[in-house]
C-alpha cells in the first residue's frame, strides 16, 4: 500500500466543512469506544459497530452528512484501537497495555471508495457527501492520475499545523532496483555522529532541535504570555500600597471564575507559530533520515544494527532530549523498509556488550559513556568507541546469518 499526500487549496468555508466532518467522525468513533466499554451488543466486533454507525445516524442527524463509509471507516478506527489492547494483554507486554481512550484532538477523517470523485487531469478532487467540501485543488508533485481508480482504497482529509492535506492510500508495491555492491557494515547510532560504521566512516548528527530550540522557547513564552489561563483564577489580597509597614495577612483563597474566558485572536496565531515550528524541525529531522537511510541501502548488501529499546534509553532525564533529537527509532525504520524494498539483509542484533567487547579479540575491556577511544590491554588494539561497536555488530550479524542458513540447509 502506497501513500501519495497533496496539499489542499479552498476556502475558508470548505476549510469550515473539513472540521465539522472530522469532530462528527471522532464523535462516532468514541461512540463505539462507549458501547465496547459497556459490553453492548453494538460494540463486541467490527460488524456490530460498524452497524452501530448506521443507527447513530438515525438518532443524531448531523451525523448523516458522513457517507455510510466514512462512518464505517471511524467504527474501524474504534475497533482497532480495541484490537490493540488485545493484542498487547495476549504479548503480556509490561507496563500500560493501552486501553481504549476516547479521543478530543482528532485531526484526520477518511472515505473509502465512495463520497468522492477525482477529476481526470489528477489536480482536483471533489466530495460529494453532505459536509459540502465541494472541489478542492490538489497541490503536489505525484501524478495520482496514472492509477486506476480501484487501486485508490481509502481518501483521508487531514489537518496539519501549515494547512490541510489529502492523502490516497493506492493498492500497489514499490520496488527498488538495487545492484549489488558486495559490502557488508554494521552501524552504530550514537549522538556524536548521527551514526559511524565498521569502516570507521561517521554521519554528522544535524541536531534540528538543538538548533530551534530558541525559536522554540521564544514562541513558547509568545503562546503562554497571550493565554488567558492565568486570568481564569485571581487572587483576592488587599492592597496595601503605601503601608510602610504592611499588616501580615494571610492569602485569601483562589477564587476560580465560573466558565473559561475564550482564548484571543492573537493567541491563536502564537499557537499556530510554535505548531508550524514544531512541525518543521520534525520534517527536517525525517527527510534527513530517509536520505541517510537509503543512501545507505543503495550502497550495501547487508547492514547490521543494534536492537534498541529506545522507548527505555529515553527514560534517562540526561540524554532524552539528544536522543529524540536523533531520531534513531525514525532512522532505522526507514532502513528496514528501504532494506526490504531493495532485497538486501537487514539484521538487528542484541546491542549487549557491543562497546564493552573488543572486536579483535574478543575481550570485555569496560569502559563509561565519556571514554571515547578503545584501548584493549590485551591485543593492544586502539580503535574509536563507536568503531569497534560497529564491528562488534557486524561480527555479531554475520553469525546469526551464519545460524540462519546452517539451520535451513539441515532443515532441508
Amino acid at each position: 500500500m502506497l501513500t501519495y499526500e497533496y496539499k489542499l487549496d479552498g476556502t475558508q468555508a470548505q476549510y469550515a466543512a473539513i472540521e465539522e466532518g472530522i469532530r462528527v467522525g471522532q464523535f462516532l468513533r468514541n461512540k463505539c469506544v462507549r458501547a465496547w466499554m459497556d459490553r453492548a451488543e453494538e460494540g463486541k466486533n467490527f460488524a456490530a459497530m460498524s452497524a452501530y454507525t448506521a443507527v447513530l445516524a438515525q438518532q443524531f442527524p448531523f451525523a448523516t452528512k458522513l457517507g455510510s463509509q466514512a462512518r464505517q471507516a471511524a467504527a474501524e478506527r474504534a475497533w482497532k484501537a480495541v484490537q490493540r489492547f488485545y493484542e498487547q494483554c495476549k504479548a503480556q507486554l509490561p507496563g500500560k497495555k493501552g486501553y481504549p481512550q476516547f479521543q478530543h484532538e482528532n485531526r484526520s477523517i477518511e472515505d473509502k471508495v465512495a463520497g468522492w470523485k477525482l477529476e481526470p487531469d489528477g489536480k482536483h478532487i471533489t466530495f460529494t457527501d453532505g459536509l459540502g467540501i465541494g472541489r478542492l485543488r490538489l497541490i503536489g508533485m505525484r501524478s495520482i492520475e496514472t492509477f486506476p481508480l480501484q487501486q485508490i482504497k481509502r481518501v483521508r482529509l487531514i489537518r496539519r499545523a501549515d494547512g490541510y492535506y489529502c492523502q490516497f492510500c493506492v493498492d500497489s508495491t514499490r520496488q527498488i532496483a538495487h545492484a549489488s555492491t558486495g559490502n557488508q557494515t554494521g552501524i552504530d547510532v550514537g549522538l556524536n555522529a548521527f551514526y559511524t560504521d565498521s569502516e570507521g566512516n561517521t554521519v554528522d548528527n544535524p541536531r534540528y532541535y538543538r538548533k530551534a530550540e530558541g525559536k522554540l522557547k521564544r514562541l513558547h513564552r509568545e503562546v503562554s504570555r497571550k493565554s488567558n489561563r492565568h486570568k481564569d483564577t485571581k487572587k483576592a489580597q488587599p492592597s496595601q500600597r503605601g503601608n510602610k509597614y504592611p499588616r501580615q495577612t494571610p492569602l485569601a483563597p483562589v477564587v476560580k471564575s465560573d466558565s473559561k474566558r475564550p482564548q484571543s485572536h492573537n493567541y491563536q496565531k502564537a499557537r499556530k507559530a510554535l505548531s508550524k515550528q514544531h512541525l518543521h524541525v520534525q520534517r527536517q529531522r525525517e527527510d534527513y533520515a530517509r536520505k541517510v537511510a537509503y543512501a545507505l541501502v543503495m550502497s550495501h548488501d547487508l547492514i547490521a544494527f543494534e536492537d534498541l529499546q529506545v522507548r527505555n534509553m529515553v527514560k534517562n532525564p540526561h540524554l532524552a532530549k539528544s536522543i529524540s533529537d536523533a531520531g534513531w527509532s525514525l532512522f532505522l525504520g526507514w532502513v528496514r523498509y528501504y532494506a526490504g524494498l531493495a532485497g538486501i539483509e537487514c539484521v538487528a542484533v542484541p546491542p549487549a556488550y557491543t562497546s564493552q567487547n573488543c572486536s579483535s579479540c574478543g575481550q570485555i575491556v569496560r569502559k563509561s559513556l565519556s571514554v571515547r577511544t578503545h584501548c584493549c590491554p590485551h591485543c593492544g588494539l586502539i580503535l574509536d568507541r563507536d568503531q569497534n561497536a560497529a564491528l562488534n555488530i557486524l561480527q555479531e550479524a554475520l553469525r546469526i546469518l551464519g545460524h540462519r542458513k546452517t539451520g535451513s540447509s539441515t532443515t532441508a
